[in-house]
């Protein structure tokens, strides 16, 4: 018997799906040798238009998508043909022509060997483009001609989007996720009648259970009152995006419901039973290590809200909006259907005693959760809390939750040396509140001369650092891949030494007893500090980090 099943679909496949889409059905172009694989047997619906110069294919396009208020497609050949475009295309930007640019480059297998016809592309247009994609793969392809069609609208110019001539024939990989929205919605002026808050609300009223994830964008007061009106009024459970800098929610909420994980399996997990989720101010949805599958479960939709046009144009929704977060969300609120009958989200579960463990035995090391579980113990809401301890962070969420805004602050990026002079920093911005960086020891070492600043700027600050000897996190990692660690322990560093060599109060802490003590004079007038001080903590490695 034949096989029937149908063949994979291939990257030309899903680009040509896409494009009807966007409505990109007409191509205008001046073909070389590398855009025949995506010329060949070009479908009836898709309309070719030819150029004999392709100055003259891009002058086209301009007046085309003027015309029709929206981006045209045009496919250039590699050096000679987007060189021979330059000047159109600078008009094109000038004139402000959304127009979504496919040049043609040779075969990625020998690229590398510069062949016949391989071209320097980046940089040749200069800086008329409004963007540049180069795909790093085959399957790239489509979610970067998507984000060049939003940006662009957004931009109002020519994007460029690199095809290697190999590309078209690739397969598309089975549950890859979206690379960018189907639509992007950008209202001029929110109001509560705005078409997009409307159509915003329409999806989580369709919902049958809806959740919300919110990020550092909705750090504010008012965004918060409103997601605490949305969400309230949906009854629906709010989870914070993963590797969140700030936070986007009062974490002590009754419907707060935790810190998503940045896997995807552990993510699908978490989200299961959702079937509308509306992200909102945070990327949708953002990971860490690489694993394979969807990032929900089929049945989900996704759309998402926030301000940074990169973050929406990449989304992984069917709609993103970009619109400022708090009266955009405030209009949805006032739109969607309050919900009395529908039972209450479970939500995060609080800090417990599992959380805490019991002070250690004598002669036993302290691990982070005395020193956070200690820590929360003694500041109020109004503190801010700025980390940066890798190994310890998913602990620190739960026994330090962020009850007012700008009160959990982390780097965005992820590299090491932030805290220290954020900390100092945001102090400085702010005298009369309460700050304290909780920091791995690893992690301080990469701006310790904050501190200088710190103590020469008498700047009351409460550095707390968690001293186990090593980059714990490296460690685990390390330990997840299944491999030894090449890089050693550093048991020999001070960071009590090396503060005070900088001018800064430091006080050393190796047992339960010394901790209260040192933090009960510490914190006694957190807000009314007029000098910085560093606790140097001796903990044993967080045992309990999953990458």
């Amino acid at each position: 018997m034949p096989d029937q099943r149908r063949p994979p679909e291939t990257v030309r496949d899903h680009t040509l799906r896409l494009l009807r889409e966007l409505g990109l059905t007409t191509v205008f172009a001046n073909p070389g040798s590398t855009e025949v694989p995506f010329l060949v047997d070009l479908p009836d619906d898709i309309e070719f238009v030819l150029g004999l110069h392709e100055g003259s294919v891009v002058g086209m396009a301009t007046g085309w998508a003027l015309a029709r208020e929206r981006p045209a497609l045009v496919q250039l050949h590699t050096t000679a043909g987007l060189g021979n475009a330059v000047g159109a295309l600078a008009t094109a930007r000038v004139n402000r022509a959304p127009l979504v640019v496919l040049v043609g480059q040779q075969d990625r297998r020998h690229l590398a060997h510069e062949p016949f016809l391989a071209g320097h592309l980046q940089g040749l247009a200069g800086d008329y483009p409004v963007a540049v994609h180069q795909p790093v793969r085959a399957q790239d392809v489509p979610g970067a001609v998507a984000r060049a069609h939003h940006e662009a609208v957004q931009g109002r110019g020519p994007v460029l989007v690199v095809v290697c001539m190999d590309d078209w024939a690739r397969p598309m990989e089975a549950d890859q996720p979206r690379a960018a929205p189907i639509r992007v919605a950008r209202p001029q002026h929110v109001t509560p009648d705005d078409a997009a808050a409307t159509e915003i609300a329409a999806f989580l009223d369709g919902a049958h259970s809806p959740a919300l994830v919110v990020g550092a964008g909705a750090d504010s007061a008012p965004a918060w009152r409103a997601l605490t009106d949305l969400a309230e009024r949906l009854r629906a459970p709010v989870f914070q995006e993963s590797f969140g800098a700030r936070a986007g929610f009062p974490q002590d909420h009754p419907l707060f419901a935790g810190h998503l994980p940045a896997e995807r399996s552990r993510l699908r997990a978490a989200l299961r039973g959702n079937d509308a989720v509306l992200v909102v101010g945070a990327p949708a949805l953002r990971q860490y290590i690489y694993a394979d599958g969807p990032l929900v479960d089929a049945g989900t939709r996704l759309a998402m809200v926030g301000d940074d046009p990169g973050e929406a144009h990449r989304a992984a929704a069917d709609l993103a909006v970009i619109a400022p977060v708090a009266p955009f969300t405030a209009a949805v609120a006032a739109l969607v259907t309050r919900r009395t009958d529908a039972p209450a989200p479970s939500r995060a579960a609080p800090a417990s005693a599992a959380d805490v463990p019991e002070p250690p035995a004598e002669g036993e090391l302290l691990r982070p959760a005395h020193v956070l579980a200690a820590l929360a113990a003694r500041v109020g809401p109004e503190t801010a809390v700025v980390e940066e301890t890798p190994s310890s962070r998913p602990r620190l969420h739960r026994l330090l939750p962020a009850r007012a805004p700008l009160g959990f602050l982390s780097a965005a990026m992820g590299g090491l040396g932030f805290a220290l002079p954020a900390a100092t920093g945001l102090r400085m911005a702010d005298p009369t509140r309460p700050v304290v960086a909780v920091v791995g020891d690893g992690s301080a070492l990469y701006q310790v001369q904050a501190l200088w600043s710190a103590a020469r700027y008498r700047v009351g600050v409460l550095f707390v650092v968690l001293s186990n000897g090593r980059y714990a996190v490296m460690d685990r990692l390390a330990e997840h891949g299944g491999g030894k660690a090449p890089w050693p322990d550093f048991p020999e560093v001070s960071l009590a030494a090396l503060a005070r060599g900088l001018g800064c109060p430091a006080v050393e802490v190796a047992t339960h007893a010394e901790l209260c003590h040192a933090l009960d004079e510490a914190t006694a007038d957190l807000a009314g500090r007029d000098t910085p001080l560093l606790l140097d903590v001796t903990v044993a490695p967080d045992p309990d980090f999953a990458p």
